[in-house]
């Protein structure tokens, strides 16, 4: 199964990007996943479920240890495990 997170840290700051958003980037760019996108306003990857969620897990810890006070993310499913396409809509 490969799944899609997509990710944000606060509380934002647009001079300079905080710790938490430094962190929580770096565990995605590090995490072997596909089609990583790391911008200032949104986060997203690709990769096999195992991988991907590996990955959150290390992202949510790190990034409010570095000192987020909230993490919004939502993870969905874009290859089912016999190969078909499901509907991002939870279908």
């Amino acid at each position: 199964m490969r799944l899609r997170v997509e990710f944000t840290t606060e509380p934002f700051d647009l001079d300079e990007a905080p710790a938490h958003a430094l962190v929580a980037r770096e565990v995605i760019e590090t995490a072997g996943l596909d089609a990583v996108d790391v911008g200032p306003f949104g986060n997203t990857a690709e990769g096999g479920a195992d991988r991907v969620l590996t990955a959150v897990d290390a992202l949510l810890r790190k990034a409010l240890e570095a000192g987020a006070t909230r993490v919004s993310l939502q993870v969905n499913v874009i290859d089912g495990v016999d190969g078909d396409a499901t509907a991002e809509g939870g279908r």
